[in-house]
């Protein structure tokens, strides 16, 4: 009889003890029958630092109007979310019966989160409950990323090496970074954050910055590879890129004549030939050289050869121009300057020519001259006497 009594005691004890468990339980996932929350989107994966956006519907198929206290749960620290309907930051909606109403969920994932499989409910409050999940595909940061497609550049000692970079600001705040770089004396480095020139550039949480670098190596430099580091920097995240800039050599030439003299003279009307050199005083062969000239009005002026193919590094090519003065050139100097010139190096050279008189006119002159003398003496010889 007692263990009996025990036994029925024992299992009044459990029945009162679970009864409570199992109402909180039917509490927590409540669900009104004709009420639902509905989106396609259950499951979704993304990379750390990408915004989700939801649209979820209320759906009402009951007879009496419902209002849906609309609340997030279940989201770790950090992740930020915003609800809204009509354009309004909303915390509740009233659906009318047989009818349904639509809200977007906004859910920003940061950029420092761990890889993996996180579950969140969207909820009704005493309604409807919807469980989403959010996959994070990869590891997250909170760093500054500096890179290019191209690190290394080859080129002359005149060029201008200009590098596209980009900077990715892969935290959750807005970064100032200021642009710095170590170089040895005498080269020149141009930062040009989206394309204005500038020591330091504002980039947004996520986002990225074009950032062009114009490299000028100094003057004189020698033949060698040089590395050019250069930091993306704050208080609090830095990145750094480091170029590389590959001397080949150096573009140098000279357009003169045989002697250096740059003078001569013509008669109007006439031609002049004038030897020319062109001299390749660097050490990269010159290719395609473009012999052109700027001329008075009425003048000419031609080159034999008018291009040259080469002219190795070190030596120097001959070079005939011919100049046709313009038969109504007055007498006095005038100056024709020569051009050489090759997609790397230019060289100019201004020729100060004198324009004479042509003999004729001389001996014109001479025989007016003669002319009038014996004029006059006839003229004295015939009258003198009376």
């Amino acid at each position: 009889m007692t263990m009996r009594v025990n036994y029925f005691t024992l299992l009044f004890l459990l029945l009162v003890g679970i009864a409570p468990a199992k109402m909180h339980a039917t509490s927590d996932s409540i669900r009104v029958k004709g009420v639902a929350l509905y989106t396609p989107y259950t499951k979704i994966s993304v990379p750390p630092g990408e915004s989700i956006n939801y649209s979820i519907d209320v759906i009402n198929k009951t007879g009496s109007v419902k209002n849906a206290a609309i609340s997030v749960m279940g989201l770790p620290r950090r992740w930020n979310y915003e609800v809204k309907s009509g354009g309004w930051n909303v915390s509740q909606l009233s659906v009318l019966p047989n009818d349904k109403k639509n809200f977007s969920l906004k859910l920003d994932v940061p950029l420092k989160v761990n890889k993996g499989t996180y579950h969140f409910v969207v909820a009704a409050k005493g309604l409807y409950s919807l469980p989403l999940t959010v996959i994070v595909s990869e590891q997250g940061t909170y760093q500054t990323e500096f890179t290019t497609d191209q690190m290394n550049m080859e080129g002359s000692a005149e060029a201008t090496f200009t590098f596209n970079a980009t900077l990715k600001n892969r935290t959750s705040e807005k970064q100032l970074y200021a642009l710095t770089t170590k170089t040895p004396r005498g080269w020149n480095v141009a930062f040009k954050p989206n394309y204005k020139q500038a020591t330091s550039v504002e980039v947004a949480p996520n986002a990225t910055a074009n950032v062009t670098i114009d490299i000028n190596p100094p003057a004189n430099i020698k033949v060698g590879t040089y590395r050019i580091p250069v930091r993306a920097a704050n208080g609090t995240t830095s990145a750094d890129l480091g170029l590389e800039v590959v001397i080949k050599g150096s573009y140098k030439m000279e357009l003169t004549t045989p002697k250096g003299l740059l003078s001569t003279d013509v008669t109007a009307g006439d031609t002049k030939k004038i030897q020319l050199v062109v001299k390749n005083r660097g050490t990269i062969d010159l290719t395609d050289v473009k012999l052109t000239a700027n001329q008075p009005a009425g003048w000419n002026v031609t080159f034999e050869p008018q291009k040259l193919a080469s002219v190795k590094a070190g030596e120097s090519a001959q070079v005939v121009a011919t100049i046709k003065a313009s038969k109504k050139a007055l007498p006095g100097d005038y100056v024709v300057k020569m051009n050489a010139k090759t997609p790397e190096v230019t060289s100019d050279t201004e020729f100060r020519i004198a324009v004479k008189t042509p003999m004729i006119w001389g001996w014109l002159g001479i025989v007016i001259i003669i002319g009038a003398c014996g004029g006059v003496y006839y003229l004295f010889r015939k009258y003198g006497r009376r």
